[in-house]
């Protein structure tokens, strides 16, 4: 019996990485070009450059008009569609095995996209349409604001969506200058899962992305994130909600941390956790928690609520007491084995699917440096104990150190 590598990697002679992983007892197969490009790779004059780019990958290359696009997508069945965020922009179609031809080539003519004149004007008119809306969420608002505040002066700092006065006088050609630089070749990689033979996906690839341009983008080009400490407000009146955030530093995504931020994370603040029951189960705001937000090359934790204005100091109160009742007595075996049952429930579920595993092999590949089987995430999640969450807040506290962020109708910080 021969054993057969569970992935195939390659790289084109222009510096095109491909991601393959064959997945024989399936009859489709997901397919994505993921572009190493996002907020923080943004000069602030441009800022949101990479979201509106993303729309404008939909609509007309030299080959097609965004009408033939939507049509052609419909026409193979796909499941689709794209993204961006802080620091990656993903494009992915989901089809059945057969169809992989004809979804690499449309994806891959997208990455070229002619940015029509005229579609420039209207998509701008839709961005600048999202940024108002975002203006209208106070959940979004409290987001940007912390970016805006914990990474000041850095790249992060800005919100994907970008700013009114950085969207509306963008030009065609500022556009497309940074097209030609992160859309190199060297800049993307094609991630695939599913019934494939990675030969033929291989061949496929050089055929429609062997001619593309390289950039010689390295890692070099970004700066890793420092988080400062502090306290920062943000008065919005027409809102009836006060956000509380204490924002802390965390590793990144290529860092053995990983699986262990994630147990705590969601002990402290996730589904049935210790906020839940101890915050928002006890009346003192409608809603607790706490989230990791995850880069190549650092992150946050962020315990976070929502509550009456006028709650926002015993809010505030709750969030420190579970912080340092975590820090100081640890968390219960039962407590990680809960956690780390959903986890692998989670993992199990999406491994079995190209259109989820798809997502995964991408995280793996953009932040951890490869890709991982299904197998060695669950043993990653399997070897979280109590002790290294313990090891974990000694290395990386939830009790100094932050910055606070408040954000609603009141102005108002702790003396």
């Amino acid at each position: 019996m021969v054993d057969h590598p569970p992935f195939h990697q390659q790289q084109l002679s222009n510096g095109l990485t491909i991601v393959i992983e064959p997945m024989a007892d399936v009859s489709s197969v997901a397919l994505g070009f993921l572009a190493r490009t996002g907020a923080r790779d943004e000069h602030p004059g441009v800022a949101g450059v990479s979201h509106f780019l993303e729309h404008m990958c939909f609509k007309g290359t030299a080959r097609r008009t965004w009408q033939n696009i939507t049509i052609d997508f419909d026409t193979l069945g796909s499941t689709y569609n794209a993204y961006t965020s802080k620091d990656r922009t993903f494009y992915y179609g989901w089809v059945p095995a057969e169809k992989l031809e004809q979804q690499l080539e449309l994806l891959a003519d997208m990455m070229r996209s002619s940015l029509p004149t005229e579609e420039f004007d209207m998509e701008k008119k839709v961005v600048l349409e999202e940024i108002a809306m975002a203006g209208d969420q106070l959940d979004s608002l409290a987001y940007d604001f912390l970016h805006e505040q914990v990474y000041a002066d850095q790249s992060l700092a800005w919100p994907v969506l970008g700013y009114e006065q950085t969207i509306a006088p963008l030009t065609r050609d500022q556009m497309n200058e940074y097209l030609q630089r992160r859309y190199s070749a060297d800049n993307l990689i094609l991630i695939v899962a599913g019934r494939v033979d990675p030969l033929q996906v291989t061949r496929l690839a050089e055929r429609y992305c062997g001619g593309w341009p390289r950039a010689q983008i390295t890692a070099a080009s970004r700066n890793p994130p420092l988080p400062r400490p502090g306290q920062s407000a943000k008065v919005v009146e027409r809102f009836t909600q006060q956000v509380i955030a204490e924002v802390f530093p965390c590793p990144g995504g290529r860092d053995p941390w990983n699986e262990t931020a994630e147990v705590l994370v969601s002990i402290l603040g996730g589904e049935n956790s210790r906020c839940f029951w101890n915050i928002v189960q006890q009346g003192i705001a409608p809603r607790a928690g706490a989230f990791r937000m995850e880069y190549e090359d650092g992150g946050l934790i962020i315990l976070t609520g929502q509550c009456d204005p006028a709650d926002s100091a015993a809010l505030l109160t709750a969030l420190r007491l579970e912080a340092q009742r975590i820090t100081r007595e640890g968390v219960t075996e039962v407590e990680v084995q809960r956690v780390k049952n959903r986890m692998r429930t989670g993992l199990a579920i999406e491994g079995e699917a190209p259109y989820y595993r798809l997502s995964q092999l991408m995280d793996d590949v953009d932040y951890r440096g490869r890709p991982r089987t299904v197998g060695e995430r669950l043993a990653a999640v399997d070897a979280v104990t109590p002790q290294m969450i313990a090891d974990y807040l000694r290395e990386f506290p939830i009790t100094t150190g932050g910055h606070l962020i408040s954000v609603g109708p009141r102005h108002w910080l702790p003396d």
